[in-house]
C-alpha cells in the first residue's frame, strides 16, 4: 500500500507531509504502507493507493483515485485521522 504526498512542485511541502505521514504510520503500526512525495503533475492513478494534496490542489488531483484533500498540511490530528481513515478504506485498520 502507497501514500503520496503530493504539492505543486515536490519539494517542501509534499516532503514535510511524507515525513509527517510516515511518522503518524509509525504510531499506528502500519508496516504496510510506504509512504513517498511527487509533485503533482508527475501523478498519476497507479502512483499510489492513496494520494494526500493540500486544499489548493483539490481540482487538479481529481481523477487520480483515492484523494484526501487536507485543509491544514500542518494540522497533525487532522492528517492523523486522514491516515486512519485511508488505511481503514483499505482495510488496513
Amino acid at each position: 500500500m502507497k501514500f503520496l504526498a503530493m504539492c505543486s512542485t515536490g519539494l517542501g511541502s509534499s516532503f514535510m507531509v511524507r515525513m509527517n505521514i510516515e511518522t503518524i504510520v509509525r504510531e499506528l503500526d502500519l508496516p504496510d504502507i510506504t509512504v513517498e512525495h511527487s509533485d503533482i503533475s508527475s501523478a498519476g492513478p497507479d502512483s499510489a493507493d492513496v494520494f494526500f494534496v493540500a486544499k489548493d490542489l483539490e481540482d487538479a488531483a481529481h481523477g487520480l483515485g483515492d484523494v484526501v484533500v487536507l485543509n491544514s498540511i500542518i494540522d497533525m490530528d487532522e492528517l492523523r485521522e486522514a491516515v486512519k481513515s485511508a488505511a481503514a478504506r483499505h482495510g488496513l485498520v
